[in-house]
């Protein structure tokens, strides 16, 4: 009997055959609603961490060898589920970067209309500067302060300043900014992108500015991170 044929590219995850999920989220997420794409994006985060749950019971994660030594398949686990777990959490992956794109935009032209309807309205007043009672309750609460700002980077040239206070980051408020996690998120799934931050801050004891900054993360600008400040719950 021959020796057992060797599997050098055991980990290449595998690929199902047919269409991935991709062209589906490119041509439909488009179309649907905020409400929709909200739904959507829970879905594929549910999906994604019973997903994990698979790994976890196999004792892997994404980057775990599954090959010996010798470069034969490991008989203590079960290699085929494992790849094809992979190669689901990698799609999904990229559907939902695809759909938080697509969220982002959204929001943009949403809060863009906002702002278009605002400046049709004749004021003899800045809107951007307000007492601080009479902040319209439309505004989210506040849920993060921006703590330091790092000379030359993205969030510098965005306007942020230490002290602002953050009422939404992209699709992320106070209600599901998760400890900041989502705050992270958001900025992983965007780099090189423009994120909408709206901020209040203060400018006199009993008066607030209200500012919407356009906010990048990139690489590369010369210090640690994606944005170059320190961000903290309130």
């Amino acid at each position: 009997m021959g020796l057992p044929l060797r599997m050098d590219n055991i980990h290449a995850p595998t690929v199902p055959a047919g269409p991935s999920s991709r062209p589906l989220t490119n041509g439909n997420a488009k179309h649907l609603s905020f409400a929709e794409l909200q739904a959507k994006k829970e879905n594929l985060e549910a999906e994604l961490k019973a997903l994990s749950g698979v790994l976890d019971s196999h004792g892997v994660n994404m980057e775990t060898p599954l090959t010996t030594a010798d470069g034969f398949p490991r008989a203590d686990i079960d290699v085929a589920q494992i790849r094809t777990t992979r190669a689901r959490i990698i799609h999904l992956k990229n559907d939902y970067k695809d759909l938080m794109n697509v969220i982002e935009k959204h929001l943009h032209e949403h809060f863009a209309s906002i702002q278009d309807a605002d400046e049709d309205v004749p004021t003899s007043t800045n809107r951007a500067e307000m007492l601080g009672d009479s902040i319209p309750a439309t505004l989210d609460e506040p849920f993060a302060k921006v703590n330091t700002v790092v000379a030359g980077s993205p969030a510098e040239s965005a306007g942020l300043k230490p002290g602002d206070e953050i009422r939404n980051f992209g699709y992320v408020n106070k209600r599901n900014h998760d400890g900041l996690k989502k705050v992270a998120e958001c900025v992983q799934g965007n780099e090189g992108q423009r994120i909408l931050v709206k901020v209040s801050r203060r400018i006199e004891s009993d008066r607030r500015q209200e500012l919407q900054l356009n906010l990048t993360p990139r690489r590369n600008w010369g210090g640690r991170g994606l944005l170059g400040c320190h961000i903290l719950p309130l």
